[in-house]
């Protein structure tokens, strides 16, 4: 049976290239994002489907999931990718956007992972992997609100797995501790950054895909992914 997977928070870097990893391996992938339209050339070259999705509006994560029920005859792999900043000095935060980064950060992935759970828990099998971040383990000034919005996905990632582990379902979180490389930023060959200084979405992307795959007898609940630049 064809494998299958779901990204929710899909967009140009990390979910990007796991998409394309995903495609190559030979699953079927479903993106969703809050503007599909965006995901348009990367659903062409992998044939995903796409969907539009508010992760913090539980109306919403419902249609999609119903979508994705009759699009799949199981999910083998969730990965929660959606994240939000209000970043500033604490007593200037803006409260509206703090919440609103709060809500797509943590109640988001709150909303898709216990969907993906539902659904695991009836095969007794799946994966269910959410994107940390630095602030995930240590907050930084003027990035207060950040920090709570990944300690929070990281004590949900942590809860999930010892609740699900022994029913089958595998959940993973990843701490991806530096910046993470684009096209504007460290990819090209005699720019500013030092070689290999932030990094690879590709090789985040196989990290992923085998903390998925690993055997059951061995499994991870959190992986830190660092260049060999960066501080910790």
């Amino acid at each position: 049976m064809t494998q299958t997977a779901l990204i929710v928070g899909a967009g140009s870097g990390i979910s990007a290239s796991f998409a394309r990893l995903l495609a190559k391996e030979g699953y079927r992938v479903a993106l969703a994002s809050r503007d599909p339209a965006k995901l348009a050339t990367l659903a062409a070259a992998t044939g995903a489907t796409t969907h539009a999705c508010d992760a913090t509006d539980p109306d919403a994560v419902d249609r999609l999931f119903a979508q994705i029920d009759a699009q799949f005859p199981r999910l083998d792999i969730c990965l929660y990718n959606a994240s939000a900043r209000a970043p500033g000095p604490i007593a200037e935060v803006d409260r509206d956007q703090a919440r609103t980064a709060l809500a797509i950060t943590a109640y988001g992935g709150f909303l898709v992972a216990q969907a993906a759970a539902q659904r695991m828990l009836q095969h007794g099998a799946g994966a269910i992997l959410m994107t940390g971040a630095s602030a995930s383990t240590k907050g930084y000034p003027h990035s207060a609100i950040f920090a709570m919005g990944k300690f929070a996905l990281r004590g949900l990632a942590q809860s999930m797995a010892r609740e699900l582990a022994p029913r089958g379902i595998h959940v993973a979180h990843f701490v991806i501790d530096g910046g993470v490389r684009n096209a504007e930023r460290g990819r090209v060959e005699g720019g500013n950054a030092a070689p290999d200084s932030y990094l690879d979405p590709d090789a985040i992307a196989a990290t992923y895909l085998h903390v998925a795959q690993q055997p059951r007898s061995a499994w991870t609940w959190e992986v830190e992914l660092r260049p060999w630049v960066e501080k910790f």
